[in-house]
Protein backbone atom coordinates (compact mmCIF):
# COMPACT_ATOMS: atom_id res chain seq x y z
CA UNK A 1 0.00 0.00 0.00
CA UNK A 2 1.16 3.79 -0.91
CA UNK A 3 0.56 6.30 1.53
CA UNK A 4 0.12 9.75 0.41
CA UNK A 5 -0.35 12.73 2.85
CA UNK A 6 -0.50 15.68 0.79
CA UNK A 7 -1.46 19.11 0.68
CA UNK A 8 -0.96 22.63 -0.57
CA UNK A 9 -1.26 26.37 -0.27
CA UNK A 10 -3.72 28.16 -2.34
CA UNK A 11 -5.15 31.92 -2.25
CA UNK A 12 -8.37 30.55 -1.29
CA UNK A 13 -7.17 28.26 1.52
CA UNK A 14 -4.66 25.86 2.96
CA UNK A 15 -5.64 21.63 1.82
CA UNK A 16 -4.06 18.49 4.19
CA UNK A 17 -5.68 15.01 2.60
CA UNK A 18 -4.40 11.70 2.70
CA UNK A 19 -5.02 8.73 0.85
CA UNK A 20 -3.58 4.95 0.23
CA UNK A 21 -3.62 3.59 -2.96
CA UNK A 22 -3.15 -0.34 -2.84
CA UNK A 23 -0.63 -1.76 -5.14
CA UNK A 24 -1.55 -5.12 -5.33
CA UNK A 25 -0.93 -8.55 -3.27
CA UNK A 26 -2.83 -7.21 -0.12
CA UNK A 27 -3.16 -9.56 2.90
CA UNK A 28 -6.42 -10.17 4.97
CA UNK A 29 -5.25 -7.92 7.89
CA UNK A 30 -3.94 -5.30 5.54
CA UNK A 31 -7.85 -5.00 4.01
CA UNK A 32 -9.38 -5.07 7.61
CA UNK A 33 -6.62 -2.53 9.14
CA UNK A 34 -8.04 -0.65 6.11
CA UNK A 35 -11.94 -0.45 6.44
CA UNK A 36 -11.50 -0.08 10.09
CA UNK A 37 -9.58 3.40 9.03
CA UNK A 38 -12.16 4.22 6.74
CA UNK A 39 -14.69 3.07 9.24
CA UNK A 40 -13.22 5.66 11.94
CA UNK A 41 -13.23 8.49 9.36
CA UNK A 42 -16.40 8.18 8.27
CA UNK A 43 -17.62 8.50 12.00
CA UNK A 44 -15.49 11.26 12.95
CA UNK A 45 -17.14 12.69 9.86
CA UNK A 46 -20.69 12.08 10.24
CA UNK A 47 -21.01 13.00 13.80
CA UNK A 48 -23.72 15.33 14.92
CA UNK A 49 -22.97 17.11 18.14
CA UNK A 50 -24.04 19.44 20.61
CA UNK A 51 -22.80 23.12 20.72
CA UNK A 52 -20.45 23.20 23.31
CA UNK A 53 -18.68 19.73 21.94
CA UNK A 54 -14.62 20.02 22.42
CA UNK A 55 -12.02 18.00 20.76
CA UNK A 56 -11.49 14.98 22.77
CA UNK A 57 -14.96 13.96 22.75
CA UNK A 58 -14.55 14.25 18.90
CA UNK A 59 -11.92 12.30 19.02
CA UNK A 60 -13.00 9.64 21.50
CA UNK A 61 -15.89 9.21 18.96
CA UNK A 62 -13.96 8.59 15.55
CA UNK A 63 -11.67 6.14 17.69
CA UNK A 64 -14.43 3.57 18.77
CA UNK A 65 -14.96 1.24 15.83
CA UNK A 66 -10.61 0.85 16.43
CA UNK A 67 -11.55 0.08 19.90
CA UNK A 68 -13.78 -2.22 19.26
CA UNK A 69 -11.01 -4.18 17.44
CA UNK A 70 -8.69 -3.43 20.37
CA UNK A 71 -6.76 -0.96 18.20
CA UNK A 72 -5.41 2.69 18.95
CA UNK A 73 -3.13 5.47 16.92
CA UNK A 74 -0.60 7.18 18.56
CA UNK A 75 -1.18 10.73 17.02
CA UNK A 76 -4.42 13.12 17.48
CA UNK A 77 -6.96 12.51 15.18
CA UNK A 78 -7.19 15.98 13.47
CA UNK A 79 -5.87 19.69 13.90
CA UNK A 80 -7.25 22.84 13.29
CA UNK A 81 -6.03 23.94 9.65
CA UNK A 82 -5.29 27.63 8.62
CA UNK A 83 -6.88 29.65 5.99
CA UNK A 84 -3.98 30.65 3.97
CA UNK A 85 -1.88 30.54 7.29
CA UNK A 86 -0.52 27.10 9.03
CA UNK A 87 -1.45 23.53 7.91
CA UNK A 88 -1.65 22.95 11.93
CA UNK A 89 -3.61 25.99 13.47
CA UNK A 90 -5.33 25.93 16.51
CA UNK A 91 -7.26 26.88 18.70
CA UNK A 92 -9.21 23.61 17.97
CA UNK A 93 -7.19 20.32 18.06
CA UNK A 94 -9.32 16.48 17.88
CA UNK A 95 -7.07 14.77 20.65
CA UNK A 96 -7.02 13.01 23.78
CA UNK A 97 -5.95 16.05 26.10
CA UNK A 98 -8.51 17.27 27.34
CA UNK A 99 -8.39 21.01 25.61
CA UNK A 100 -11.52 23.01 26.86
CA UNK A 101 -11.43 24.68 23.21
CA UNK A 102 -15.41 24.12 21.82
CA UNK A 103 -15.38 23.14 18.14
CA UNK A 104 -17.30 26.23 16.99
CA UNK A 105 -19.24 27.38 13.63
CA UNK A 106 -16.98 27.50 10.48
CA UNK A 107 -13.84 25.88 12.34
CA UNK A 108 -12.04 23.81 9.73
CA UNK A 109 -10.42 20.58 11.34
CA UNK A 110 -8.59 17.52 9.81
CA UNK A 111 -10.06 14.00 10.66
CA UNK A 112 -7.35 11.65 10.17
CA UNK A 113 -7.48 8.21 11.71
CA UNK A 114 -4.78 5.22 11.23
CA UNK A 115 -3.11 2.34 11.99
CA UNK A 116 0.43 1.40 12.11
CA UNK A 117 1.86 -1.78 12.30
CA UNK A 118 5.53 -1.37 12.40
CA UNK A 119 7.70 -3.51 9.73
CA UNK A 120 4.46 -4.43 7.89
CA UNK A 121 2.57 -0.77 6.94
CA UNK A 122 1.25 1.98 7.30
CA UNK A 123 -3.04 3.44 6.59
CA UNK A 124 -4.35 6.83 7.44
CA UNK A 125 -7.38 8.35 5.70
CA UNK A 126 -8.14 12.11 5.88
CA UNK A 127 -10.20 14.89 5.28
CA UNK A 128 -10.78 18.03 5.65
CA UNK A 129 -14.11 19.05 7.39
CA UNK A 130 -16.07 22.33 8.08
CA UNK A 131 -18.18 23.01 10.95
CA UNK A 132 -21.89 24.06 10.08
CA UNK A 133 -25.07 24.52 11.69
CA UNK A 134 -27.25 21.53 11.91
CA UNK A 135 -30.49 21.90 13.81
CA UNK A 136 -31.76 23.54 17.15
CA UNK A 137 -34.26 22.32 19.25
CA UNK A 138 -35.24 21.92 23.20
CA UNK A 139 -31.81 20.07 24.15
CA UNK A 140 -29.22 22.76 22.03
CA UNK A 141 -27.65 24.07 19.04
CA UNK A 142 -26.42 20.63 17.17
CA UNK A 143 -23.51 21.33 14.51
CA UNK A 144 -22.19 18.95 11.73
CA UNK A 145 -19.01 18.68 9.73
CA UNK A 146 -19.28 19.33 5.90
CA UNK A 147 -16.65 17.43 3.97
CA UNK A 148 -14.45 19.95 1.96
CA UNK A 149 -11.93 17.13 0.45
CA UNK A 150 -13.00 15.83 -3.05
CA UNK A 151 -11.17 13.29 -3.84
CA UNK A 152 -12.03 9.61 -4.42
CA UNK A 153 -11.76 6.79 -1.30
CA UNK A 154 -9.96 3.99 -3.35
CA UNK A 155 -12.71 1.18 -2.08
CA UNK A 156 -10.66 -2.17 -3.39
CA UNK A 157 -9.69 -3.28 -0.08
CA UNK A 158 -12.82 -2.51 2.08
CA UNK A 159 -14.73 -5.26 3.90
CA UNK A 160 -17.82 -4.30 3.01
CA UNK A 161 -19.22 -6.91 6.11
CA UNK A 162 -17.60 -4.63 8.76
CA UNK A 163 -18.86 -1.99 7.59
CA UNK A 164 -22.60 -0.63 9.11
CA UNK A 165 -25.36 0.85 6.74
CA UNK A 166 -25.07 4.16 8.21
CA UNK A 167 -20.96 4.11 7.23
CA UNK A 168 -21.71 3.04 3.40
CA UNK A 169 -24.83 5.67 2.86
CA UNK A 170 -22.11 7.89 3.78
CA UNK A 171 -19.61 6.78 1.76
CA UNK A 172 -21.92 6.35 -1.37
CA UNK A 173 -23.25 9.89 -0.88
CA UNK A 174 -19.84 11.49 -0.62
CA UNK A 175 -18.42 9.70 -3.35
CA UNK A 176 -22.21 11.03 -5.47
CA UNK A 177 -20.83 14.72 -4.03
CA UNK A 178 -16.87 14.27 -5.19
CA UNK A 179 -18.33 13.19 -8.51
CA UNK A 180 -20.54 15.74 -9.32
CA UNK A 181 -18.22 18.58 -8.33
CA UNK A 182 -15.29 17.27 -10.16
CA UNK A 183 -16.52 15.67 -13.41
CA UNK A 184 -17.34 18.99 -15.30
CA UNK A 185 -14.06 20.12 -15.05
CA UNK A 186 -12.92 16.60 -17.03
CA UNK A 187 -12.56 15.16 -20.06
CA UNK A 188 -14.22 12.24 -21.34
CA UNK A 189 -11.74 9.31 -20.43
CA UNK A 190 -11.03 11.28 -16.68
CA UNK A 191 -14.75 10.98 -16.04
CA UNK A 192 -14.85 7.46 -16.27
CA UNK A 193 -12.04 6.73 -13.81
CA UNK A 194 -13.37 9.20 -11.81
CA UNK A 195 -17.06 7.02 -12.36
CA UNK A 196 -14.93 4.10 -11.55
CA UNK A 197 -13.35 5.72 -8.10
CA UNK A 198 -16.67 6.67 -7.00
CA UNK A 199 -18.62 3.79 -7.50
CA UNK A 200 -21.40 2.88 -5.13
CA UNK A 201 -20.17 0.51 -2.44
Amino acid sequence: MFLVDSGGQYRYGTTDITRVIPMGNNTGEEKTDYTLVLKAMIEGCKTRFPKGTCGYQIDAITRRPMWDYALNYGHGTGHGVGYFLNVHEGPQVFNATATAVPIELGMITSIEPGIYRPGKHGIRIENLVLTIADQTNDFNEFYAFESLTLAPIDTTLVKKELLEQSHISWLNQYHANVYAKLSPFLNEEEKVFLGRMTSEL
